[in-house]
């Protein structure tokens, strides 16, 4: 399968929820500088919130503080107004698509298969930022996480997972990360699925997936890769539900700002690689 990256001309920023929202916005700013030239409209969607009449005024707020020239604050709850012509409108004009946090499952109820999911799709294709927090962030991936006990993950069938928004794939995205000690979800999801490439989102930190499949971290906290690519054996097939899942050989990157990684040939970027790296695809 040809993945969404090597086809895109936009970036997804992955956040991992209580970003800064009041003072230096250094998340957000990047989100923001990365929207294409002329473009500096931008959408929030709080799908997801079961606050949304509380947080949009928040996003409202920062995106205009950040230079936006409008910023289109849809609070989109039911299929009908993800099919609705003026939501699809505002997202067309924008060029900057932000999730809020909440319930990626939410997410994926409402706006699968819509004609507003369809319009993201078509803007990132075309050069836009989609960038999402928390819930809006899990979302991201092809395949996400909707629920799963952190304390302890590591026993088969613990980690529930479904289709996500499919903005990119290969990658789990999990969020809170570090605050909510969620290791375990990554590697049991490690185990059944090697291939994949889980990425832990600490508070106050993010990912920029660059269109050559390039992560970039950003933010002042820890973005943690766990990478089961060349796990050597494993146990979960043989376990009935419930049972204790073993695992060998799993690698562990703990990302700050400026840190890289490149996902297609599993390679961690110091600082002057990543920036060789993106440098080629300027």
């Amino acid at each position: 399968m040809t993945s969404q990256l090597t086809v895109t001309r936009g970036h997804i920023v992955a956040i991992g929820g209580a970003e800064d929202k009041t003072s230096d916005l250094e998340i957000l700013k990047q989100v923001f500088a990365l929207a294409p030239s002329g473009s500096d409209d931008v959408a929030v969607i709080a799908t997801a919130s079961s606050i949304p009449d509380q947080v949009l005024p928040d996003y409202e707020a920062v995106f205009t503080r950040l230079g936006a020239s409008r910023v289109h604050a849809l609070d989109i709850q039911n299929r009908q107004q993800a099919a609705d012509p003026g939501n699809i409108e505002l997202i067309e004009q924008s060029g900057v698509i932000f999730f809020t946090g909440g319930d990626q499952l939410r997410l994926t109820n409402v706006l699968g298969g819509s004609a507003t999911l369809n319009a993201i799709r078509k803007r990132l294709l075309d050069g836009a930022v989609v960038a999402g927090t928390s819930a809006g962030a899990a979302a991201m991936s092809r395949t996400m996480i909707y629920d799963g006990n952190a304390a302890d993950a590591l026993q088969k069938g613990a980690v529930n997972m479904t289709s996500g928004l499919g903005f990119v794939d290969g990658l789990i995205i999990d969020s809170h990360f570090l605050e909510r000690g969620r290791f375990t979800r990554l590697m049991a999801i490690g185990a059944s699925n090697p291939e994949h490439l889980g990425v832990g989102l600490g508070e106050d930190a993010a990912v920029i997936i660059h269109p050559n499949r390039i992560l970039e971290a950003i933010g002042p906290g820890h973005v943690i890769l766990i990478d089961s690519r060349d796990l050597a054996s494993s146990n979960i097939t043989e376990l009935s539900i419930g049972g204790a899942v073993a695992i060998e050989n799993v690698i562990l990157h703990a990302m700050v700002s400026g840190h890289g990684f490149n996902v297609e040939e599993r390679h961690y970027l110091v600082p002057d690689k990543l920036k060789a790296c993106l440098a080629e695809q300027a």
